[in-house]
């Protein structure tokens, strides 16, 4: 199972490399007038859509009764860290154009930058201490680090409602979708 979730995780990158290919080719054919805006917003969206799939592995495992889920929950998170390090570099690569003077004054005065900052800032230490042996290191801990992931997937979604300029059907989407997820958690917990 884990070589066909990688595969299927790692199909938004296909397409988006198809995407770009065919753009080298013939300019404007797949993203559009901003190429680099697309890039940057096709990944920031499947970085969304990671984020609430890790929190849905756990879902799934509680309402399915399949422990067994819970051993892709590490690859989907980091895969979803992936992209939002893809989103990043994007940004900085086609939005900034490497510009570190601009990029600090837009996370210190663009507050929807800042959140997608923050968001990206609360997962580099739930990357890290993914491993089996850091899970051992921290102990109950590590469950309270872990947790990081609902308030980043907040950010996350926050940061998308700010940059929604016409329709906010994405962005209702991955909030509904997110309070479905916290609310079960919240009930789990209650009737426990």
């Amino acid at each position: 199972m884990k070589p066909a979730l990688f595969a299927l995780l790692a199909l938004p990158l296909a397409f988006l490399g198809v995407d770009i290919a065919a753009e080298l080719v013939e300019p404007g054919s797949r993203l559009g007038a901003d190429p680099g805006q697309a890039v940057v917003t096709y990944l920031g969206e499947w970085s969304l859509w990671m984020l609430l799939a890790v929190l849905a592995v756990s879902t799934g495992r509680r309402t399915l009764g399949q422990p067994k889920l819970m051993r892709y929950r590490r690859m989907v998170g980091l895969f979803a860290f992936a992209y939002l390090c893809l989103h990043l570099m994007a940004y900085v690569g086609f939005l900034a154009v490497c510009d570190w003077r601009q990029i600090v004054e837009d996370v210190t005065d663009r507050p929807y930058i800042s959140v997608g900052f923050l968001a990206l800032l609360l997962l580099v230490p739930l990357a890290i201490t993914s491993t089996n042996a850091w899970r051992v290191r921290l102990g109950r801990r590590w469950v309270s680090l872990h947790r990081a992931v609902y308030p980043a997937t907040a950010l996350g979604i926050l940061h998308h409602f700010w940059l929604t300029k016409d329709g906010y059907g994405e962005s209702v989407l991955y909030l509904s979708l997110f309070v479905l997820l916290m609310l079960e958690r919240l009930m789990r917990g209650w009737l426990s």
